[in-house]
């Protein structure tokens, strides 16, 4: 039968799921493309659809959930939450199934008991237990034919990043849920498709789960091999709708325009005639909203130059992300650390009043202040603040978006060329303690043990642990171009040959941590290396190797058929330079 899932196709979920019909209402019938002789029939009719566990030789193994958001009772009483749908960036915002008018304990309603359960299995620490964790299959109800129901758009395999017991409201009453936060994979080598044959071979009580991975996608594959450090490489970008006549499809009704982007939650007052688009005020923080707060911060100038007291202080919240310290910290803390930052790289002259960005940061909408009285909610006081020691920090959505070292990485980059242009970025990701997001390369790890006199000079001892780089990936790049730069062509003779240099995109180095292959390398001449790895050009999603300053185009990156490059290295790259040019206007948020 069918056996193919593509991202972005619509299967229609009808009463009907006889898997012998192909197609129902003129769309692929869901239950013959996921029909199999071994597994029961899957469910689409809730939420959050388990398959049932099979005993294995590695142990239990449940071969799918299958999740299904629908926008149609959004923000009512039966269903008061909004699921969130960024699936240009990967990722995906679901809530449980826990509501307002249930009596048992929160997490053991069915839908949040199977998915708390994936939570563990996903973050299982070693590849055997991540190789067992049931994959994640996400489908979002659209409207067809003038209907609501019985539609489905599939978006793809995701991972679960984490879960979180959260409080909801409805009817006025406050009652608690799960929330869970899920990368959608870049299922791009694959062709945007899933083989359902995956999802057999993990029902299959005699295969092994190590037999069942030669079926699975690759970014499954890496991410049961590396965890969750596979994630900034491994999850989805945007993917086109496929391209196919839709068939006894009418032009939709107003409020009904989905595809290719998913509906706005309906307002908190439950109508049913009226979708809207969050407003910038919206509890949901995507990664363009992190970005463009980050570009436009209400500073205050002096001498005609912005004040450096609020990218400091948001640069100090990035580095506590960074460092998995809590993304709030006291009041006292923040001083004690902001004001050698503000004293060290704020603008000349300039005073040094941690208590100004600490409180009114609030105005970028990615900070929280927790613990002032209302009397003091609104004036900067260090006097008052020492006595009360309120707390301060990016807000818990912003941290969660930031603990992605690509989103963390280009945050970063939008501070300081926005802002802090002019300072000694050495010096300031040092004190930060973020030393190596400052270049592409990064930095290698070194320890010094102890410090002794000997002689005139004191003398200490270090260890240090290199980075071994392969020798034979690095002259077989640089033979296939010929030692060519790959963005000037230039080929430097030397007295014995001619001479290239071999560039990591993402730096092996830290934090960076890039892999040592052959779609990870170009091939620079000097000048080029050293304008790459200091984040001074960077190639667009088109190809064209263009100036970080400018955005001017310098040219070409020149290719080779026997060289492919990672667009995942790319961006990041990218996202170095502050130029991750994803166009991030659309939003795809649903229930």
């Amino acid at each position: 039968m069918g056996s193919l899932l593509r991202v972005g196709e619509v299967f229609r979920s009808a009463r009907n799921r006889d898997p012998e019909v192909e197609l129902i209402d003129g769309y692929p019938n869901i239950h013959h493309v996921t029909a199999s002789e071994r597994l029961a029939q899957i469910q689409l009719s809730k939420g959050i659809n388990p398959t049932a566990k099979v005993r294995t030789p590695s142990g239990p193994r449940r071969p799918c959930i299958l999740i299904r958001s629908s926008p149609w009772k959004a923000g009512t009483a039966e269903t008061p939450w909004h699921d969130v749908f960024d699936l240009e960036n990967g990722r995906i915002r679901y809530f449980g199934d826990h509501r307002v008018d249930h009596t048992m304990p929160v997490g053991t309603t069915p839908g949040n008991a199977v998915l708390l359960e994936a939570s563990t299995e996903h973050q299982g620490r070693t590849a055997e237990q991540r190789a067992l964790a049931v994959p994640l299959l996400v489908f979002a109800a659209v409207s067809r034919n003038k209907t609501p129901k019985g539609y489905v758009k599939f978006c793809g395999v995701a991972v679960m990043d984490h879960a979180e017991q959260i409080e909801q409201q409805a009817k006025g009453i406050t009652f608690p849920n799960y929330r869970y936060e899920l990368s959608v994979l870049d299922l791009s080598a694959e062709d945007n498709q899933v083989d359902w044959a995956w999802i057999e071979a993990r029902g299959n009580p005699e295969l092994t789960a190590a037999d069942t991975l030669g079926l699975a996608p690759l970014a499954w594959r890496r991410w049961v091999e590396q965890g969750h450090a596979a994630m900034p490489r491994g999850r989805r970008e945007a993917i086109p709708t496929p391209q196919r006549e839709e068939p006894n499809s009418p032009k939709p009704e107003s409020g009904q325009n989905l595809p290719p982007s998913l509906p706005a939650p309906r307002t908190a007052s439950g109508s049913d005639s009226t979708l809207r688009t969050p407003p910038e005020s919206s509890a949901e923080l995507m990664v363009g909203q992190l970005m463009d707060r980050l570009r436009n911060l209400r500073v205050h100038k002096r001498n005609g130059l912005p004040s450096r007291h609020k990218p400091l202080a948001l640069l100090w919240g990035i580095s506590r992300v960074a460092t998995g310290k809590p993304h709030l910290a006291t009041w006292r803390e923040f001083r004690d650390e902001v004001s050698g930052l503000l004293a060290e790289f704020g603008l000349p002259d300039s005073s040094v009043t941690p208590e100004y960005p600490f409180l009114h940061l609030q105005t970028s909408q990615l900070w929280d202040v927790r613990g002032l009285p209302p009397e003091q909610a609104s004036v900067a006081h260090a006097a008052a603040f020492d006595r009360i020691n309120p707390e301060a920090g990016v807000s818990a959505q912003t941290a969660t978006l930031l603990a992605d070292p690509f989103v963390r990485s280009q945050a970063m980059a939008v501070l300081r060329e926005t802002y802090l242009a002019d300072v000694d970025q050495h010096a300031l990701m040092g004190r930060l303690g973020l030393t190596g997001y400052e270049t592409a390369s990064g930095i290698e790890p070194s320890t010094q043990d102890h410090t002794r006199g000997a002689g005139p000079a004191a003398r200490s001892t270090a260890t240090s642990s290199r980075i071994i780089r392969d020798t034979a990936l690095r002259a077989k790049v640089k033979n296939l171009h010929g030692d060519r730069c790959q963005v000037c062509a230039l080929q430097l003779a030397t007295r014995y040959g001619t001479y290239s240099e071999a560039a990591h995109i993402r730096g092996l180095g830290h934090p960076h941590d890039g892999p040592d292959e052959l779609p990870n390398l170009l091939v620079l001449c000097p000048n080029h290396h050293v304008q790459f790895d200091t984040l001074a050009i960077y190639i667009d999603p088109e190809g064209y190797v263009r100036s970080t300053a400018d955005d001017r185009s310098i040219g070409r990156l020149r290719r080779h058929p026997a060289h492919p490059l990672d667009e995942a290295h790319l961006r990041y790259h990218r996202a170095l330079c502050g130029r991750n040019t994803t166009d991030h206007a659309a939003r795809d948020v649903i229930a």
